[in-house]
């Protein structure tokens, strides 16, 4: 069946797309992993500043969406309009690595979830978890290669399944919520008179806070199956409401317990808040909660992949092979290829007791790159049509979104975004291979500089692996 007639998703769908594919493992986590970078008084002014920059990111979404529908690719495609090939290139390579290194972090989750029912999956990183971790990857990627407008739809009614644990666990919380410990906690960020204090607790918790977004673009790369006109407003409207539950839920647990028993609970954390609050069974139902979340968000980032390796295949960024798709339109190779990576790096869990922590890293380091493209064009796109009704707010919206995602790389910090730069030397290949495959030109002169950059890099990190400066 044709794109021109193939059923186009709507306006539920796509927001489902944008809170689903958001709502996964790290809102579950994310009190403990807070209060070990913040006090809640940092916490309040991380939430501030990086809800500030997501909601400027979600608004150039918005934006471009309405004003360039014709862009197919979602970001990678703004940046190759901006930059060239090259540049689309490195935020669809980008991007494309976020999302299979986010469904690396959802399965050691998801299996230490099941750990809590089941001993043998305990941790989340054994033998045992990666058998069944596989065996899950596997039929959701067959699921989606059955047809991506099928999958949506399934996904929403799971959406909608996975905020019923998150909304009772925020309810009672508040119940429980005692203001002397919460403020306690909220006047320690004032303590020091030094400003690197807050300044260190805000960067601290930047990884962690972004993670839990990391998606919210993702709609965007099926920008070619969605109604238009709902896309921007989908976007916008799910990003608001998640800020809103992913404050209270963040930010709840520094009025039940200190920092110093939040950051040392044991994951999840919300499971054992509300395991304070309501007793045994309340860890049992938000792991419940928290095992119908991954799944949800797990199919969601299973679709992103495999349509933005479908596309860069098409635009010639990746070879021919990666743009084809099976007789349900669903892109098969690019599917499969994802898979077998994510696969394979699931056998990380045996070596490394920070499995989930250094794939959400990598994930969260590697798509901030990809955002930054996004507020850069947004720029460019709203200063050459600044004589349009509305296009100075954009252009003020597009320079607060790049400087906000300029500060998240900064303050990401230089180890993983060295480390993202190793995964661009395979992806760098395969692009070379496409160019002549096309017989297109492969570097201009910028480009051969830019690449250059990216392999010094890698080159730096591998170093630094080998040597045992960084270690995973």
């Amino acid at each position: 069946m044709s794109s021109e007639v193939r059923k186009k998703i709507g306006f539920l769908p796509l927001v489902g797309l944008v809170i689903g594919s958001a709502i996964g493992a790290g809102i579950f986590e994310l009190p403990s992993q807070l209060a070990g970078q913040a006090s809640a008084g940092g916490a309040v002014i991380a939430w501030v500043i990086i809800g500030f920059g997501v909601m400027m990111l979600s608004l150039c979404l918005s934006n471009l969406s309405v004003k360039r529908p014709d862009i197919e690719g979602g970001i990678f495609g703004y940046a190759e309009e901006m930059f060239g090939h090259f540049g689309g290139f490195i935020s669809g390579w980008g991007y494309w690595l976020s999302s299979w290194l986010g469904n690396v972090a959802f399965a050691t989750m998801l299996m230490n979830a099941v750990g809590y029912f089941i001993p043998a999956f305990a941790g989340g990183q054994n033998i045992p978890s990666i058998i069944v971790a596989s065996i899950i990857m596997w039929l959701l990627t067959f699921l989606v290669m059955n047809g991506v407008e099928n999958a949506t739809i399934i996904n929403l009614v799971v959406t909608i399944c996975k905020l019923v644990p998150l909304f009772v666990f925020i309810v009672v919380a508040l119940f429980a919520f005692q203001i002397d410990i919460f403020m306690d906690s909220f006047s320690e960020v004032f303590s020091d008179t030094h400003t690197t204090a807050v300044t260190t607790q805000v960067e601290g918790s930047l990884l962690a806070i972004m993670w839990v977004f990391v998606g919210i673009e993702g709609v965007t790369s099926l920008s070619s199956r969605a109604k238009k006109s709902e896309l921007g407003k989908s976007i916008v409207l799910g990003v608001a409401g998640l800020i809103v539950i992913y404050m209270l839920a963040s930010l709840v647990g520094y009025g039940i317990k200190t920092q110093e028993q939040l950051a040392t609970l044991s994951s999840p954390s919300t499971a054992f808040i509300f395991q304070e609050i309501v007793g045994p069974w309340g860890a049992a139902f938000i792991n419940i909660g928290l095992i119908i979340s991954i799944l949800g968000c797990w199919l969601s980032w299973t679709m992103f992949p495999g349509e933005t390796g479908m596309i860069m295949g098409r635009r010639k960024l990746l070879p021919k092979k990666w743009g084809g798709t099976n007789e349900n339109g669903a892109p098969a190779y690019a599917l499969i290829v994802t898979a077998v990576l994510v696969q394979a790096f699931m056998f990380t869990f045996l070596i490394t007791d920070y499995a989930y922590e250094f794939a959400f890293s990598l994930c969260t380091s590697a798509i901030l790159i990809c955002y930054l493209f996004v507020g850069v064009y947004q720029v460019k796109y709203s200063w050459e049509n600044r004589s349009e009704k509305g296009a100075k707010v954009q252009l003020l919206i597009g320079i607060a979104a790049s400087i906000f995602q300029m500060w998240a790389i900064y303050a990401a910090g230089l180890v993983f975004m060295l480390l993202v730069l190793t995964a661009y030397l395979p992806g760098i290949i395969l692009y070379v291979v496409a160019r002549r495959e096309a017989k297109v030109t492969v570097f201009d002169g910028k480009e051969k500089v830019i690449a250059a950059v990216i392999f010094i890099g890698a080159a730096i990190a591998i170093w630094m692996l080998i040597t045992g400066v960084i270690t995973i």
